[in-house]
Parts: structure tokens; C-alpha cells; sequence
């Protein structure tokens, strides 16, 4: 049975790297991954483009990549934005319905949505996304979904999603400088959410933690809706400065022990361990003990799940979640990160992997939680591509019913025939 799902191209735009991944739904409804592609970034800082030439570069040269290994010319991208700029804030918004007596549509929840994207914001801030919480119904509330309901005035909660326009102002300029243009700029977290955590999880309340090179984002879901998003200005890459600095060697030397011999409980090494770096031109090795290495990680891991944990507390939803803490992202690849998150925050942790939704014959490389975002950027993406593809198909069925009793009118009055098929 072959698949008519469209293609689609997920674009993470992260601080250590820009991966490109090529994917479409098969016939049993998994990801199937086309092609992917992967480049340094060099011009992105904790999320942030600093340096759109090279930037431009890294895109170009993830995207190139993806085109060969999936043989797809790529033109539109789903592209992730994150970074310390990134703020959430909560509001409420209403409307009153013209006709109570018709039932609640799309079109109404669209016009509340819609709304809410008219909100004035601070200077220099513009509305990502608006996520709906909950709905009022001429005063009942707690309504999860309100079409096909009767009702005069329309209420919901709404959690919004700001960041910097110059922000996404450059990851557009980026865009369209390597030659594509964005389809739409989506919040990592919620991309990584998509591809790492099962419907029961967001049901039952979870904490999603993305540890980024440069940032760690939080996206807390309860009920099946997300209701607290966050930036924590830390990642991977602070951990490999402290190391570098606390080791006296080479960046690349300690980004290199960071993922071979790193790990977040340093009691889980002996004293006895040791690991030789090479020296300087010509200058004897240096031995470093894996266990001040560990202890120089799980400074700074516990100052970021701490920062994490204040987030979940002030978030008011530490006791609703029942799934506990899902980490993903590079920097969940650390030995015993699990288990320093579950000693700080008293929450099971697990380590998320973008396998679930993927087809059976992926390759291993790809169901790393470090491709979790550009995995999930395709399933937005193709869940962007489904709602389009409805709208347009009732659209159709509602202009060929009207036509159709258009026909019914004019023939039962004689107005209509057909002559060498044209309608007359």
C-alpha cells in the first residue's frame, strides 16, 4: 500500500549543531525518516543566532546533506526556535456568538484564537504560539472541547508563547538566505514533547526536560495540555567550559571527555580512575581522575535540575505530575543523569527516546534523544499538513453541496443544460 502523506522537513537550529530531517507517515501511521542531515553550528549562541552568515553556512550544509541521503529537493522547513528570550504568560479571552442558537464551530475557537494574537506586547516581543487551556461555555466551565455545543458566550484560557521578533526575525533571514522559506516557527520543547512522550504521559501530568547544548527548555503537560513552559539559560556547552577550565585543557579535549567518560554522580567513580590526555607540543600527558571529572559535572547538572525544579514548583503542577520528569536532548546522554534528577526533585525520571512514533527500520543513530527536536519539528509538521489538508477537503465538500443544490434549483425551474459539457 503506498503512503500519500506529504513530505516533510524539520529544521533544529540548535547551539552545537542544525540537523535537518526528511520525513512522511507510511501506511501504518509511524515516521518514516527519508534523509537527515548534520552540521556545526557556528554562528548560534544559547539558541540565538549571533552570526547569520554562518549560520546560513551550517543550514546550507545540513540541508544539502538531506537532500542526497533522501534524494527530495527541499524548499519549506519546520524550523525550531528556542533560547533565553523564550517566556510564556497566561490569559483568558472571550467572544459573543451572533447566532446562540447555531452550535459552537472551528470557526469560533479560530476567531477566539485569533484574538488572543492581537494582544499587545511588551516593545520588541511578538506571540509564537497560542495553545488553548480550557473553555468556558456561558459560565460552565471546564470544558475540553466545545463544537457542537449551544452556547451565547465563548471563554478559554489561553497559555502564550512570546519570544524576541529580532530572534525570529534572523532565523527567517537565515532561512531565506540558504535559499527555502519557513513553513513555521515552532517552540522546540513542544517539538521535542511530539516525539518523545506518549498521549497517557501528557494525560497523566509530565515534566518534559530538553538539555540542549545551550539551553535546557521545560514543557510541563497535565490533562493532556500543556500548561507551563520555560528556558533555562544552561546547557551541554557550560558544562564542557567548566571542565575545560577545571582540567586545563582544550576545549575539544574536554567536550570529548564530557561524552566518553562523563558522569552526573561522582560517587560512582573510584578514586583509582584515570584517563591520559595528550600534551602540548611535546609536553608529557596529562592524567585527569574521572572522579573530580564527575564532581566537576554534577556542580553544575544540579545547579541546572535545581533551576528546573523551581520552575516545576513555581509552575504550581509538582504534585500532578504522576509521569514524572522525561529527559532528552544531547545533554540527557550523561551516565547517571537520571538518576542526580530523581535525587534533587524526589520524581521518577526516565530518558526520552524519538522512537516511538519512528518506523521499525531506522536507523540506531536517529532514535538519539539528541535528534528529539528535529524528529518532532516533522510530526508538527505533519500534523500542520493534516489540519490543511481537512480544511481544504471540507471546503471542498461544502462547495460541491452547495453547488449540487444550486444545480437542484435551477433544474427544477427549467434554468439548466447541458450542451458539449459546459454548464449553460
Amino acid at each position: 500500500m503506498a503512503t500519500t502523506s506529504p513530505i516533510i522537513v524539520g529544521l533544529d537550529i540548535g547551539t552545537t549543531k542544525i540537523a535537518a530531517i526528511v520525513g512522511r507517515k507510511n501506511q501504518y501511521g509511524k515516521i518514516e525518516i527519508l534523509g537527515s542531515g548534520r552540521a556545526d553550528s557556528i554562528g548560534v549562541s544559547r539558541g540565538v543566532v549571533v552570526n547569520i552568515e554562518r549560520t546560513v553556512e551550517s543550514i546550507r550544509t545540513a540541508v544539502q546533506m538531506a537532500e542526497e541521503s533522501s534524494q527530495v529537493d527541499i524548499k519549506r522547513l519546520y524550523v525550531g526556535i528556542a533560547g533565553q528570550h523564550i517566556k510564556s504568560l497566561q490569559h483568558r479571552g472571550n467572544i459573543m456568538r451572533d447566532e446562540p442558537e447555531e452550535t459552537i464551530t472551528q470557526q469560533d475557537i479560530d476567531l477566539l484564537i485569533n484574538n488572543m494574537h492581537k494582544l499587545v506586547m511588551p516593545p520588541g516581543e511578538k506571540i509564537i504560539h497560542v495553545i488553548p487551556q480550557d473553555y468556558t461555555v456561558d459560565k460552565e466551565n471546564g470544558i475540553r472541547d466545545p463544537i457542537g455545543i449551544y452556547g451565547t458566550c465563548l471563554e478559554a484560557n489561553f497559555h502564550i508563547i512570546t519570544g524576541m521578533v529580532t530572534a525570529a526575525s534572523n532565523i527567517q533571514r537565515c532561512v531565506l538566505n540558504s535559499g527555502m522559506e519557513v513553513a513555521d516557527l515552532i517552540l522546540e520543547p513542544l517539538a521535542s514533547a511530539d516525539a518523545v512522550l506518549g498521549e497517557d504521559e501528557k494525560e497523566a501530568g509530565v515534566a518534559l526536560v530538553d538539555i540542549g547544548g545551550g539551553t535546557t527548555d521545560l514543557a510541563i503537560f497535565q490533562d493532556g495540555i500543556i500548561r507551563h513552559t520555560a528556558v533555562i539559560p544552561f546547557g551541554g556547552n557550560i558544562i564542557t567550559e567548566d571542565i575545560r577550565e577545571g582540567c586545563s585543557i582544550l576545549k575539544t579535549q574536554a567536550e570529548h571527555l564530557k561524552v566518553k567518560f562523563g558522569s552526573a554522580l561522582s560517587r560512582e567513580n573510584r578514586n583509582e580512575e584515570i584517563v591520559s590526555i595528550p600534551g602540548l607540543r611535546g609536553a608529557p600527558a596529562k592524567e585527569i581522575s574521572l572522579k573530580n571529572l564527575a564532581a566537576i559535572i554534577q556542580a553544575r547538572m544540579e545547579e541546572i535540575i535545581e533551576q528546573v525544579y523551581w520552575e516545576i514548583k513555581s509552575s504550581g503542577y509538582e504534585r500532578k505530575l504522576i509521569a514524572g520528569i522525561v529527559l532528552t536532548g544531547g545533554g540527557s546522554q550523561l551516565n547517571h543523569v537520571s538518576q542526580l534528577t530523581e535525587f534533587i526533585t524526589g520524581l521518577q525520571t526516565r530518558i526520552g527516546f524519538p522512537n516511538e512514533h519512528l518506523a521499525g527500520n531506522m536507523p540506531d543513530s536517529l532514535c538519539s534523544p539528541t535528534y528529539s527536536t528535529g524528529i518532532g519539528l516533522v510530526i508538527k509538521g505533519l500534523e500542520d499538513a493534516g489540519k490543511v489538508g481537512a480544511v481544504t477537503k471540507k471546503k471542498k465538500e461544502s462547495g460541491a453541496k452547495i453547488r449540487g443544490e444550486f444545480f437542484d434549483i435551477l433544474y427544477k425551474k427549467g434554468k439548466v443544460f447541458f450542451e458539449t459539457g459546459q454548464l449553460k
